[in-house]
């Protein structure tokens, strides 16, 4: 049974890593989003992303443009294997 709880409870911290907003940001999004390359809004920049989460009605359509790409950002950016849940968190951790 310990060997159970052991391993559930390091799946889950492992799980916590990877939905990390900033440890995704760092990986994948820093490159182009903290100098604002191509027209990439800065990370924490609420005046440059504020008219993007309108038009795009919300994180999940911003995490819908994230997925498909705009502009000169490829389809998921520069993180080609991040599942949804980590891309939405580096969208967050972008926006605050």
């Amino acid at each position: 049974m310990k060997k159970v709880i052991a391993f559930a409870a390091a799946a889950l911290m492992s799980t916590a890593v990877f939905a990390d907003g900033e440890a995704v940001y760092n990986k994948a999004c820093v490159t182009c989003h903290a100098a604002g390359v191509a027209n990439a809004p800065k990370t924490k920049d609420a005046a440059a992303w504020a008219p993007r989460m309108e038009a795009a009605g919300g994180i999940d359509g911003l995490l819908a443009i994230a997925k498909s790409g705009k502009g000169a950002m490829p389809p998921m950016g520069l993180c080609a294997t991040c599942t949804d849940d980590e891309l939405k968190a580096a969208i967050e951790y972008m926006l605050k």
